[in-house]
């Protein structure tokens, strides 16, 4: 594999040698990777191109700008992910993802590996401090020892879950794509797939025309039959070796089964594996805390009986609304079974 030398950002460098070997075993998060001694960050071309030491960085998170009706999921453009690395004394780099659950994934590692780096933003931070705080201020001050005893065991439970943040966020995401799948219809798929096929065609003639002077319209067909291949080659409707019903459900089944040999090690765990996700038990936590149940089984039905009554109509913050969509499709795959 060609080694292309990152380029340093800050003061703070690592030799040669044991760059080139942490660039190549870093796991690849999209255009970006996190490596055992440094992030590895994209430029606006080439990705990893750039290479920050990781004791010299002090926070990296994620950052989302909206395009109108972002939050709603309308709009042209819907949402540009980035993934924001503060370093050195100061200094901030901040690199664009194509899709967010790249960088979901950047930041679970981050997490896994280096626990002191801070992946969230300082006013992010403040935000949910206020928000935990109005939170507080609905939980039932005294509860039953049974209530007790169930939120101990999910307090627990969550917290064997967050060691493995990495399985997780594939769990989430390998879910959300497979639930995108079902709802897209295989016509579309094809359909995009017949165009890029004309549009290979149409860029072939165009530059024959262009380059032979047969046609004064064969620059314009060019150019359409590009403007054609980069979008098509770009969106997730054509198939490829990676976005087809098989394999995003081979994807899927993958992370289910690496999750389940980790819940082996935690005898008697009492969600199903395709459910086994931090926020899910923190619903239920909170469904325990509010008073609205007391066993582990009435957690769970009340914290799915909520989630469904959830859709478009219904007004939430902004951080029940990263709940919601990161684990909902998880159960709309199994109908909330």
């Amino acid at each position: 594999m060609l080694y292309l030398k990152p380029r340093l950002l800050g003061s703070v460098g690592l030799d040669d040698a044991l760059l080139k070997a942490d660039k190549k075993a870093c796991v690849r998060c999209g255009p970006c990777g996190v490596g055992e001694k440094a992030l590895y960050l994209n430029s606006y071309w080439l990705d990893r191109r750039w290479y920050v030491p990781v004791s010299n960085i002090q926070r990296a998170y994620k950052r989302v700008a909206m395009s109108k009706g972002g939050f709603t999921g309308k709009g042209i453009f819907g949402a540009i992910p980035y993934l924001v690395v503060e370093y050195g004394n100061g200094e901030v780099k901040q690199c664009t993802f194509k899709h967010e659950h790249h960088v979901d994934m950047m930041i679970a590692e981050i997490q896994r590996r280096f626990p002191r780096i801070k992946t969230m933003s300082e006013a992010a931070a403040q935000k949910l401090e206020e928000a935990r705080r109005a939170e507080e201020a609905r939980y039932k001050k005294h509860l039953s020892p049974r209530a007790e005893e169930t939120l101990a065991e999910l307090r627990r439970m969550q917290a064997f879950l967050e060691e493995r943040p990495d399985l997780a966020t594939r769990l989430a995401a390998d879910s959300k794509a497979k639930r995108v799948d079902q709802l897209t219809n295989p016509a579309y798929k094809w359909a995009a797939a017949a165009i890029f096929a004309m549009a290979l065609v149409a860029t072939a003639y165009g530059f024959h025309s262009w380059m032979s002077g047969t046609g004064d319209s064969g620059l314009y067909i060019l150019m359409a039959g590009f403007s054609a291949l980069f979008f098509f080659s770009s969106s997730r409707v054509l198939p490829t070796a990676r976005m087809n019903r098989k394999a995003i459900a081979a994807a899927l089944e993958k992370t289910r089964t690496e999750l389940s040999e980790y819940l082996a090690s935690y005898p008697g765990f009492p969600l199903p594996v395709r459910y086994a996700h931090p926020l899910t038990v923190a619903r239920m936590i909170r469904s325990v805390r509010e008073g609205r149940s007391e066993t582990m089984e009435d957690a769970f039905e009340d914290m799915k009986a909520v989630l469904k009554s959830l859709n478009s109509s219904v007004t939430v913050s902004q951080a029940e609304y990263d709940e919601v969509v990161t684990i909902k499709p998880m159960f709309l795959l199994e109908n909330y079974q």
